[in-house]
């Protein structure tokens, strides 16, 4: 019969087993029992036993099982945190632009999806020589260029970065020149910068030549102030740059707070996939000769680290050194 049953006997089993002990029976699993002990009653349970059925008692070994949530449930949670990944990596890591005219030719084509790098600026990074950069309009450079109307799909790409913004005027260049520097060019080229002349064959367009040779910006010689970058499109006889733009309130100058940052990948389409490397030429010998306090400017960081980290390495040394004589 039943496990939990222990039945009381009378009369002559009683008698007939008088005398002799009890034999033990084992308690259920799932048994609870209270302070008294002592029998069962008719339907095999013990007075004062709670009967449990859901499994939850705690002598239950076996685990609930957790109903799983519907994943139409989960799918606006997931979205919601896509999006704000998306918007996260826009606003901090990278941002995706699109080229809308030639003046950067044959490097970039119209149409063309690039990459830019928006992280290395918060750590301090200024654009360099050689580098394609994305900056905004500095002064009303984008004067009289259509504007487009994008539809609610594009404004919903463009808010998480997988395009570029219609309300945000930006250009993209290559940077000649950053501050300290002097950029000049005289009749067809070359293109000078602090004298040494840049061997740009590689990105020019083919067919134009290093300078323009006109009377509204195509010749010039000027000096890069702290703070500001020189940029040029690499289609020369079709790109209005730092060249035209030296009457506006920077004298053509970009400021580099206006720098979104540097272009490094064309993503779309996939056959013209590529990086955005520095020309060789930017990396000449003399190329960065400038004044001393420039220079001074320079080595300023590593020398700042280098004065904060000594201290830190004598404080452990004398601590270990400490550790050891106890």
């Amino acid at each position: 019969m039943g496990d939990v049953a222990v039945g009381a006997r009378s009369g002559h089993d009683g008698e007939e087993h008088r005398g002799r002990p009890a034999e033990a029976v084992p308690a259920a699993d799932s048994a609870v029992t209270s302070g008294s002990d002592s029998g069962t009653g008719e339907d095999g349970t013990v007075p004062g036993e709670q009967t449990r059925t859901d499994g939850d008692g705690p002598g239950d070994s076996t685990p609930r099982a957790k109903k799983q949530r519907s994943f139409w449930k989960e799918l606006p949670i997931l979205i919601g945190i896509a999006l704000v990944l998306a918007l996260l990596i826009k606003t901090f890591l990278v941002q995706a632009f699109s080229i809308p005219s030639d003046s950067m030719q044959n490097t970039l084509q119209q149409g063309d999806r690039v990459l830019v790098d928006k992280l290395t600026p918060w750590f301090g990074s200024e654009p360099e020589r050689g580098e394609v950069v994305v900056f905004h309009d500095p002064d009303n450079w984008l004067a009289g260029e259509p504007t487009p109307n994008p539809n609610p799909v594009q404004k919903v790409l463009s808010w998480i970065g997988l395009m570029p913004s219609a309300e945000e005027k930006d250009l993209i260049k290559r940077v000649i020149g950053v501050g300290g520097d002097t950029v000049s060019c005289k009749g067809t080229g070359p293109l000078k910068v602090n004298g040494k002349a840049l061997d740009d064959k590689s990105f020019v367009y083919a067919g134009n030549t290093p300078c323009s040779v006109d009377d509204q910006g195509g010749q010039f010689s000027v000096k890069v102030p702290k703070g500001y970058i020189w940029v040029m499109g690499d289609h020369r006889q079709n790109s209005r740059d730092s060249r035209y733009n030296q009457n506006d309130k920077h004298h053509g100058m970009v400021p580099v707070k206006d720098v979104v940052g540097r272009a490094i990948v064309i993503a779309w389409p996939l056959n013209r996939w590529d990086t955005l490397p520095i020309p060789d030429t930017f990396d000449q010998t003399g190329i960065n000769d400038k004044s001393s306090a420039s220079a001074a400017l320079t080595v300023a960081p590593n020398a700042v680290a280098l004065v904060g980290v000594v201290p830190v390495a004598l404080w452990r040394r004398r601590k270990t050194s400490a550790a050891e004589t106890r």
